[in-house]
């Protein structure tokens, strides 16, 4: 991402999917709804792939340069997003008192 210089449309979909992900915690478990939410990107990622090649047999050699791809773009996305929680934990959540 750091690499990118993302338009305001990517932000508006991102904070769709976000949207829709908080809506669904309030019924759900929060573990749960991330469990879908990465299933759903990674079937979805996997039809774009599907859809890039145009058959099954075009698909097999792409398999592992897509997973390379999709593995460390999300690597790299998730280590951007967990400094940002880092640097700025009491503006994004509320800090929970020590125990004592």
């Amino acid at each position: 991402m750091s690499n990118n210089n993302p338009d305001q449309a990517f932000w508006e979909r991102v904070n769709a999917i976000i949207n829709a992900a908080n809506a669904q915690c309030d019924a759900a478990d929060p573990n749960h709804v991330t469990a879908s939410t990465m299933y759903a990107a990674a079937r979805f990622n996997a039809f774009i792939v599907a859809n890039g090649t145009g058959s099954a047999e075009n698909m097999k050699p792409e398999k592992e340069r897509a997973l390379d791809y999709f593995t460390e773009q999300f690597r790299q996305m998730m280590a951007e997003n967990l400094d940002d929680f880092i640097a700025n934990f009491d503006k994004y959540l509320e800090p929970i008192p020590p125990q004592s």
